[in-house]
């Protein structure tokens, strides 16, 4: 037994499917082992993918199977022909498929007039209802209906009436001919009604249309009277004509829109072709094809606003002063493009709006985020109904010039389908060398993208294609130290806080210590979003309070709230973030290291424990292979350096090594815990403590070497704003010094390493003791002779 759906088979019906299902390609091979025969059911529902026995009819044909052939894609294609229809006793469930027990019922049909009448009646209706549709042959059906079966006649006209499936499955549950027949013949009467009402209304439909059709003649007449007395304005093409022609085109766009506007002007208005090429015009006209915003090229105001807007971000104000200084000196040069890197909240969209207005430009925006369809940014080809032109021109339109300031936003955030992948379309448009003659697919000419200065934002770099990344100029934004937040509260959020609350100056006011706490213990974050957020939620409170007071019995003159740090907790609730870095003591077994994450600089802290046990080296905390193998080489290096730790050489043997990295939840992965994990065995071995003070990170190799990393700066800002003013790092990383915050730099003391000797060295409480090295009973015997030897 096979369920199939959206389809009633009936006996002596010819009718080709397609098998996909699993369960239904078992019972279809194991009936093709056999004797081809199969019992098809149709299921209630068509959207239960595996249905139930009790989710299928009882009622169902057997069929014989003719023909079967497999496709490409792993399913059947079948063609099977009904025999008989037949009632399900039971069903099992045998092998993935279902065995079906069918009673089947042969009724006798006793010859007679009143028979006689019922066949020629349902004959009759059958064939006008042929004449009536439009989807059935008629010589095909009239030969087909030509039979003295009355069974076979009604299953034959019940299978080409189009009746909905539940109506097939009602005939097809009549097992008595002659009361078969008699439903086939009501179900004829109502379908030739509903075809007589149709064909009245298309009828009506028709007169309408010639109506429609005979007054745009007259309209067009009328039109020409009153053009030959000279009545009659400009007409609509020559507006057009005289807009292609002053809206600078180039050559190419110039002859596409003249030839278009030609196959206008000999189209009926009222045609839809004549629609999509009008859309077409107008869309090659919106676009800015010569006009261009005027640029302000001074360098003083350009740094005046982009320091009112923004505190800090000194790297990339000064990107921005250098590609001003550089259109002062060139007269054609090439648009810019920058890719802003950098976590939540830092600025990224908001600087390229102080970009915008600094240089004087029109700013667009567009988002990137979940876009995976490239017809997005190359549009629609007009074959399509509903085509437009993609985001990029869309925003031309938009911005109106030329030469705008282009935001893609959240370029990092894109993905790809079937319908193609955006990122490869942004290759053309993001190259210089190439986006002077972008195509759009339904502008299908070539526009000069070169004199805008598109910019990107992310907040990560490893998922944008690398081909994308070699067309951008990649510009950083690390997260801000406590002091940049600090200062760029005072400037800007509690300003904007206060303005979007309605309070004043002398409503409320926030002291150094108030914002300070938000900072450490309320917010922990590489950006300013959550601290904004905050300050909005003090302001508010105070509002509440301000309103409160005025509208009491005894209307008081509110003294201004001075936000400190001991009114937070009142305010805002218990601190919501400790400080990690001030610890009780030192311990045994547990170090802390420094991570990168797309949020800014995370601290990470490493615990080890030693149980009885047979070496095994137990890793937890959901750390990815990366990290597992940095834990396992830290091991490797332990053991082979046993004597110099004050270890026995066969430790390891007697004792279970587990590893934990806590906030289990979190995946974790990179190899720059490795000197962590070093650190943190070495002391649980040693059982010397590890410096509460100390933060560290690093590569470690098998030999004890200590390589480079990523991330530095946000990994020593995550240090400073725990608290911690110490941190070892490699070597390699000395060169990243410049990029340090120099608040940072003046708190911090930098351990620059070599080798993880000179780690354990400043890490620990104490000094290890090595073990003195054993002495070999044969290496005694052998010096006396060794001596006589050298004598000779």
């Amino acid at each position: 037994m096979m369920p199939i759906r959206d389809v009633v088979i009936f006996p002596y019906m010819m009718t080709p499917f397609v098998v996909g299902r699993e369960s239904s390609v078992r019972a279809l091979e194991e009936a093709m082992a056999g004797d081809k025969k199969i019992f098809l059911a149709t299921q209630h529902d068509a959207s239960i993918d595996e249905p139930k026995p009790n989710e299928i009819y009882n009622v169902g044909t057997i069929v014989n199977i003719v023909q079967s052939l497999k496709l490409p894609d792993g399913n059947i294609k079948v063609l099977v022909e009904g025999v008989e229809r037949g009632r399900v006793v039971s069903v099992s469930d045998e092998e993935g498929f279902f065995r079906a027990m069918v009673r089947t019922a042969n009724y006798k049909v006793e010859p007679g007039q009143q028979l006689d009448a019922l066949i020629a009646r349902v004959t009759g209706l059958f064939e006008q209802y042929v004449k009536l549709s439009q989807n059935l042959n008629y010589e095909t059906m009239i030969a087909a209906i030509r039979v003295e079966d009355p069974g076979k006649l009604a299953d034959t006209v019940g299978a080409n009436l189009q009746l909905t499936i539940e109506e097939k499955q009602e005939l097809l549950e009549i097992f008595d001919p002659i009361d078969r027949l008699t439903r086939v013949a009501e179900m004829l009467d109502i379908e030739i009604e509903k075809l007589n009402v149709d064909r009245t209304i298309q009828g009506r439909v028709k007169r309408q249309m010639e109506k429609a059709q005979k007054e745009y003649y007259l309209n067009e007449k009328i039109k020409a009277i009153q053009k030959e007395l000279g009545r009659g304005e400009k007409s609509e093409i020559d507006e057009l004509k005289k807009r292609i022609e002053t809206a600078g085109m180039t050559t190419d766009a110039l002859e596409k829109a003249m030839a278009e506007l030609k196959r206008l002007e000999n189209m009926p208005p009222m045609s839809a072709e004549s629609t999509v090429s009008r859309n077409y015009l107008d869309w090659l006209l919106a676009v800015p094809w010569k006009k261009k915003s005027k640029e302000i090229r001074d360098l003083k105001y350009a740094e005046q606003v982009l320091e009112s807007d923004h505190y800090g971000l000194e790297k990339i104000k000064e990107r921005i002063l250098e590609f001003l200084a550089v259109r002062r000196l060139v007269k054609n040069p090439k648009g810019s493009i920058l890719c802003f890197v950098g976590p939540p909240g830092v600025g990224k969209t908001s600087l390229g709006m102080s970009i915008s207005k600094a240089t004087g430009r029109k700013f667009v925006r567009m988002s990137l985020g979940g876009v995976r369809d490239e017809a997005e940014i190359r549009g629609h080809r007009r074959t399509y109904i509903g085509a437009l032109p993609g985001q990029i021109i869309q925003m031309m339109k938009k911005a109106g010039t030329r030469n705008p300031v282009f935001m893609l936003d959240e370029v990092d955030k894109m993905s790809m389908d079937f319908r193609g992948d955006p990122s490869a379309a942004l290759l053309e448009v993001l190259d210089p060398e190439q986006n002077f003659m972008f195509v759009d697919h339904y502008l299908d000419v070539e526009y000069d993208l070169s004199q805008v200065f598109f910019i990107a934002t992310a907040n990560v770099l490893h998922t944008v294609p690398p081909a994308l990344q070699d067309r951008m100029e990649v510009i950083r934004l690390s997260g801000y130290t406590e002091l940049e937040k600090m200062e760029i509260a005072k400037r800007f959020l509690v300003r904007k806080q206060m303005e979007q609350t309605g309070l004043s100056a002398e409503q409320i006011a926030f002291a150094d210590g108030g914002l300070n706490g938000l900072i450490q213990y309320y917010t922990r974050e590489a950006g300013v979003r959550n601290l904004e957020r905050e300050i909005g939620n003090l302001c508010r409170k105070v509002a509440r309070q301000v309103v409160n007071d005025r509208s009491g019995k005894e209307k008081k003159t509110t003294a201004a709230v001075t936000i400190d740090g001991a009114k937070l907790p009142e305010m805002l609730g218990p601190w919501r973030f400790r400080d990690l870095g001030v610890e009780k003591k030192n311990e045994i077994g547990a170090a802390t290291g420094l991570a990168w994450t797309e949020v800014g600089g995370q601290l990470l802290t490493v615990e080890c424990t030693l149980m009885e046990g047979k070496g095994k080296l137990t890793i937890t905390g959901k750390l990815g292979d990366v990290m597992q193998e940095s834990a396992q080489a830290a091991m490797s290096y332990i053991r082979s350096r046993a004597h110099q730790f004050g270890l026995p050489r066969d430790f390891y043997r007697s004792l279970d090594v587990h590893i934990h990295v806590p906030e289990g939840a979190i995946p974790k992965d990179g190899p720059s815990a490795g000197i962590t994990l070093a650190t943190t065995i070495c002391s649980a071995l040693t059982r010397i403590p590890v410096r509460c003070d100390m933060a560290m990170t690093g590569e470690i190799t098998l030999r004890g070497k200590v390589l480079g990393i990523g991330g530095l700066k946000e990994k020593l800002m995550a240090a400073h704003r725990h608290g911690i003013l110490q941190a070892i790092m490699p070597r390699e990383n000395e060169k990243d010094l410049p990029d340090i915050p120099d608040a940072i730099k003046q708190v911090m003391k930098l351990h620059f390493v070599d080798s993880m000797d000179e780690v354990l060295k400043i890490a620990l409480e104490r000094e290890v003791v090595a073990l003195p090295l054993p002495v070999d009973p044969a290496a005694v015997e052998a010096q006396p002779a060794a001596e006589e030897s050298r004598a000779h």
